[in-house]
């Protein structure tokens, strides 16, 4: 019998608890996917291992040792044949396809378009949020583009944060809210319930 579900890519570079949510919640919550590959683009992160213990298979394209072409092309064809790949902490910039345009999403720790861009990525944008007296932080879901933490939002989740918040107790609150999030984003997905319009994602009924 053939497995029709939708393929996916996971890419990471680093320890891999999104990828590791990502992979028990399509089974508990019975959502039509599956992860086909984890591509690392480090060697030394603890996602790779997290992955091989899910059953996952594992390719590792490490970027500090390719040039910038090398490391685009052995990218593309390591995810070529998915449906949608999910960037899960994965910190090196992917010029995306165009084919692939509205098949890339990425979840990123703060309520987009603040607290995003380059160099914003787990312990910095908590630390930032702080910095600011934002009341709100939170998670979004976005299609990619070749922008840093740009592109259509999906959906996002909020978070109070409390004044005796630290980067540490923010982010754990936020990651409570990704493992919701991103899942629900890859089911939306799946049940070809999004469509992009004028650069904007609108959610379709069941």
């Amino acid at each position: 019998m053939s497995d029709k579900r939708l393929r996916l890519a996971v890419l990471l570079s680093g320890g891999g608890r999104t990828m590791e949510n990502l992979h028990e919640q399509l089974r508990d919550q019975h959502i039509d996917a599956r992860i086909d590959v984890v591509v690392s683009s480090r060697a030394d992160v603890a996602g790779i291992e997290r992955a091989k213990q899910c059953g996952l298979p594992v390719v590792i394209i490490e970027r500090k040792k390719l040039s910038s072409d090398a490391f685009q092309a052995e990218l593309t064809e390591a995810v070529k044949s998915v449906d949608l790949v999910c960037m899960a902490g994965f910190l090196s910039l992917w010029h995306i396809p165009e084919e692939f345009l509205g098949r890339v999403m990425n979840i990123h720790p703060a309520l987009l378009p603040e607290f995003g861009g380059r160099g914003m990525f787990g312990h910095h944008v908590h630390k930032a949020v702080i910095a600011a007296g934002n009341k709100e932080s939170g998670c979004t879901v976005h299609f990619c583009d070749n922008l840093y933490d740009h592109g259509p939002i999906v959906l996002q989740r909020k978070v109070v944060v409390k004044n005796n918040d630290t980067p540490e107790t923010l982010a754990a609150k936020v990651f409570e809210q990704e493992c919701v999030a991103y899942p629900e984003a890859v089911r939306l997905f799946c049940e070809n319930r999004i469509r992009i319009v004028d650069g904007l994602v609108e959610i379709l009924p069941k």
